[in-house]
């Protein structure tokens, strides 16, 4: 009997800890490209670290494309980064499109690593209204907006977040390795392996536009 006892203890132990182990094997890659050598991309990270990033024989290159406003609609599903502010309202750093092919994916409202209290909402949006910054606007050079309130629903329940001036909009398209190049700007979400170097099955390269860092 304690023997089992024993047992069931460890195996709860062991199965605790192995979710923890798997998420300090994944780590988030934001920076510029350095240098390409074949598969391995040397990225100097947004804090200076310079990482060794491999790419994934299957790897899937994603490009974050500009947008608009305009192509944020009622029913769409995005994702956007946001800050608190001091009245307790949240300002988005960026929103994403997310293509109809990815709707559900990484669904509700979570800590985010791009600053500190940063979070990260997946949602479809409800509605587009003026915001605290006057009636809803959006400005024709290029993405940028003001004054507009998203409400973003998703299986938990909702979140207000003000698009302002500053906010970068972008969506997703087909990328290549030609846009892998030294300079070019880009996000993974890099895996530990047993060597130290970090492999990627996914890469997102800034076309046209510098995502926020």
């Amino acid at each position: 009997m304690i023997a089992r006892t024993i047992f069931g203890v460890v195996a709860a132990a062991v199965l605790t800890f192995a979710p923890a182990l798997a998420q300090q094997q994944n780590v988030r890659v934001r920076g510029t490209i350095e240098r390409v050598d074949g598969p391995v991309l040397t990225v100097k990270s947004r804090d200076g670290e310079t990482l060794s990033l491999t790419l994934s024989d299957d790897v899937k290159i994603v490009a974050m494309v500009e947008a608009s406003l305009a192509d944020i609609k009622p029913g769409s599903f995005v994702g956007t980064t946001a800050l608190p502010q001091s009245d307790g309202r949240w300002r988005a750093v960026e929103v994403h499109i997310l293509p109809e092919a990815m709707r559900g994916v990484g669904e509700g409202d979570r800590p985010n690593d791009y600053r500190p209290q940063s979070t990260m909402t997946n949602g479809t949006v409800g509605s587009v209204a003026g915001g605290p910054g006057g009636a809803m606007v959006a400005k024709t050079e290029g993405a940028k907006t003001e004054g507009v309130t998203l409400t973003l629903n998703y299986k938990e329940g909702e979140k207000k977040i003000d698009v302002v001036t500053e906010t970068i909009i972008y969506t997703y398209a087909q990328g290549s390795r030609d846009e892998l190049k030294a300079g070019a700007i880009v996000t993974a979400a890099g895996t530990r392996q047993n060597d130290g170097t970090l492999m990627a099955a996914r890469i997102n390269v800034a076309r046209g536009i510098i995502p926020p860092m």
